[in-house]
């Protein structure tokens, strides 16, 4: 990987030197072992240690198949489906490699005792397989984590709905977390050039997903003079759904819990901030009964602050600890938008406030191959900027994900794979420095 790492870092090998720089028979990548599975048995999920469970080992360069790209990682960086992956929960990532190895001989070789995690990147292309026209070795780029076959009719007018989508180093092998990765050549973008590549790596999935759940038609439509209650509005996914609330003409209302995290909220430029923490928001009165009177509480809260306005859109991802407020708080007709829930995977709420007063729960999974690239061509113009808090070394990544799994982090957890250091990969500096405030202003530094 060291003659890998120097072609990049000189800044002017041609996309023919790439083509001939031999590929190393290994590299090394953050793992979870088949074989140790049930290490977290009889355990809730707040006990379970990400620093147990995640390895990082060298493992073979995987064969490279049809419309596919092997990628030489700069930089990654630390999402939600890598703690649920790094616990086994809520089911093990392994059933995700034994159903895509059952598809076809060439996903065969997902199904392995390991599983690379990873489900963002920054890097160079390295190599392409047959097909692949539009990207060549030598090429920076970023990664999105829709990974589909495409060979059913129902995807092609979503590609989210394809029966064979899957996240990319979630539900497939060879992911980001690593000094290679293997994917579809229509997984891939431009890397924004005004970027370092730990900045280039983070926004991938969150930006992606925060765009179709909250601008795209296939989400909640937002337009301007929308109120947006944002749920984590500081945190990997809120934060750019503050931003694109922001630039796109609505009002966010921002919830947080702590006065940090607010702080990171009004340096984005919001305004209008609810600390759950400070204001003690108890939406359950124990571990099986929601309480009403906070719902109400909350929706008063959000009317003092907009002036009289209720949520036309909330944008959830907590969950369970959260889900039946937010469906209380949502005007009549409004829409509440929904992915991930990390409190908790079964949500309970009032049915008589969602048909009653014509709501609609709309549920959202990452983004179209579309919708990802219009996300990304937010961050190369410089209208979102990446919310990069902190970065581990590739041999720390299970401490970034820890991290992420007790909510001790800012923003996005970034991590370095190949980069010898931060700071380095800006190629348009002129455009940079025009954005500077900003970039370092949303890094939460």
């Amino acid at each position: 990987m060291k003659e890998i790492r120097e072609a990049i870092l000189a800044g002017d090998t041609t996309s023919e030197e790439f083509a001939a720089e031999p590929l190393p028979e290994a590299y090394r990548g953050v793992t979870v072992r088949r074989d140790e599975m049930a290490m977290f048995e009889g355990l809730p999920s707040a006990e379970k240690d990400p620093r147990a469970s995640l390895h990082v080992e060298e493992v073979p360069v995987p064969s490279l198949g049809a419309g596919e790209a092997l990628v030489a990682v700069m930089a990654s960086a630390v999402n939600y489906n890598t703690v649920w992956s790094s616990i086994f929960e809520p089911v093990s990532t392994f059933s995700f490699l034994e159903r895509y190895g059952r598809l076809s001989p060439l996903s065969k070789r997902h199904d392995l005792p390991y599983h690379v995690l990873g489900s963002d990147l920054s890097g160079v292309v390295l190599r392409t397989g047959p097909g692949v026209n539009s990207w060549k070795p030598g090429d920076e780029v970023v990664a999105h984590c829709l990974s589909v076959e495409l060979e059913s009719p129902d995807g092609h007018n979503d590609t989210m709905l394809d029966p064979e989508q899957r996240i990319w180093g979630f539900e497939t092998n060879f992911g980001g977390l690593a000094e290679i990765a293997l994917v579809k050549a229509n997984q891939l973008m431009p890397k924004p050039a005004h970027l370092t590549w730990e900045e280039a790596a983070c926004p991938g999935l969150v930006n992606s997903t925060a765009y179709r759940q909250l601008v795209s038609p296939n989400g909640a439509n937002m337009k301007q003079g929308d109120v947006v209650l944002i749920w984590g509005a500081s945190g990997g996914l809120g934060s750019y759904a503050t931003q694109m609330a922001l630039g796109g003409g609505a009002t966010p209302v921002c919830v947080v819990s702590s006065p940090a995290k607010a702080d990171i909220c009004r340096r984005m430029g919001a305004e209008l901030i609810i600390d759950r923490s400070a204001e003690d928001y108890q939406f359950w009165s124990d571990e099986k009964t929601q309480n009403p009177r906070e719902w109400k509480r909350l929706g008063a809260r959000i009317r003092e602050l907009t002036g009289g306005d209720d949520a036309d859109i909330v944008f959830e991802h907590p969950g369970r600890e959260t889900f039946g407020a937010s469906v209380f708080v949502a005007r009549r007709g409004g829409v509440i938008v929904t992915c991930a829930s990390t409190s908790g995977f079964m949500h309970e709420y009032d049915n008589r406030y969602l048909w009653m007063c014509l709501k609609r729960i709309i549920g959202s999974h990452f983004a179209n191959y579309r919708e990802a690239w219009e996300a990304n061509r937010l961050i190369q113009r410089g209208r979102v900027h990446p919310t990069l808090s902190r970065t581990y070394e590739l041999d720390d990544a299970a401490q970034a994900v820890s991290d992420v799994h007790r909510n001790q982090h800012q923003g996005k957890v970034g991590v370095r794979c190949l980069t010898p250091e931060e700071g380095l990969g800006v190629r348009d500096p002129e455009f940079r420095a025009s954005h500077l405030e900003a970039i370092n202003r949303f890094r939460n530094a």
